[in-house]
């Protein structure tokens, strides 16, 4: 099952993390934990398209999904990262319809955009299936998801949600608390994620957003998030060992 139908079918948020370490063995420990998803990020870690590759192949291998965050809204990485065969991928700094429908284009193949053919890919299972079902896969069931991180993002969130092929959203709050110099609780910012939420729901779109605990994340799910990212494998791994070293005070005898 791809991420898009179980996000369509579950009862629950589904939980999962961000992937910075460039490291299967972290990978594979995220599957045994059970988190349900990762997020291979290129945009703020030494990810490079190698490490992501193997990243997904490793996730999906294990039964977690596998989504990906392309460096910017640039779109030169979208058609690489897709026909490594992810559930889907985040395109940071969406800020109007104009950027989402530049993402989108990049993510949908003709008529509906200007995806290239890439049927010998991962994604094509390396030519072994159908150009129909290599197509059908990457227009049905492949996630694409904006990453709404700007106020003026928010502020056209009808229009950005309509875009013809998005079928997610992702609501950034640690660039927007950056770029607007407020609270992650101040009202403003409350209410537009509010809105964001409500807007999604009338439009049946997941959304998603990231978290730095498991009490937020419970939170997040109790508002609306279909889909939540908690910390990331090295802030995991970091808080874990510093916690470890805090409690081993030994004395000499």
């Amino acid at each position: 099952m791809r991420m898009l139908q179980h996000l369509r079918e579950s009862t629950r948020c589904l939980i999962g993390t961000w992937v910075k370490i460039p490291a299967l063995e972290t990978v594979e420990l995220l599957a045994r934990a059970g988190f349900d998803f990762v997020v291979a990020d290129m945009e703020h870690s030494p990810m490079t398209l190698e490490s992501t590759y193997r990243a997904v192949v490793v996730a999906q291998g294990l039964g977690m999904h596998a989504l990906v965050r392309v460096p910017d809204a640039g779109g030169s990485h979208l058609q690489r990262v897709l026909d490594i065969g992810a559930d889907g991928i985040l395109v940071p700094h969406v800020t109007g319809r104009e950027d989402a429908e530049r993402a989108m284009n990049g993510m949908l193949f003709p008529p509906s955009g200007g995806r290239g053919l890439g049927t010998t890919s991962r994604a094509g299972t390396w030519g072994l299936d159908s150009t129909a079902d290599y197509v059908r896969r990457g227009n049905e069931e492949t996630l694409r998801i904006p990453q709404l991180e700007d106020l003026s993002a928010l502020e056209q969130v009808t229009e950005i949600l309509d875009t013809p092929g998005l079928n997610a959203a992702f609501l950034g709050m640690g660039d927007l608390t950056m770029s607007t110099g407020l609270a992650a609780d101040d009202p403003l910012l409350q209410r537009h994620a509010d809105e964001l939420l409500s807007a999604a729901r009338a439009r049946d779109l997941p959304v998603g957003t990231a978290c730095r605990d498991a009490a937020a994340a419970r939170a997040a799910a109790e508002r609306g998030f279909s889909f939540v990212m908690i910390g990331n494998d090295a802030g995991i791994f970091g808080n874990a060992a510093a916690e470890i070293r805090r409690n081993a005070v030994i004395s000499h005898p």
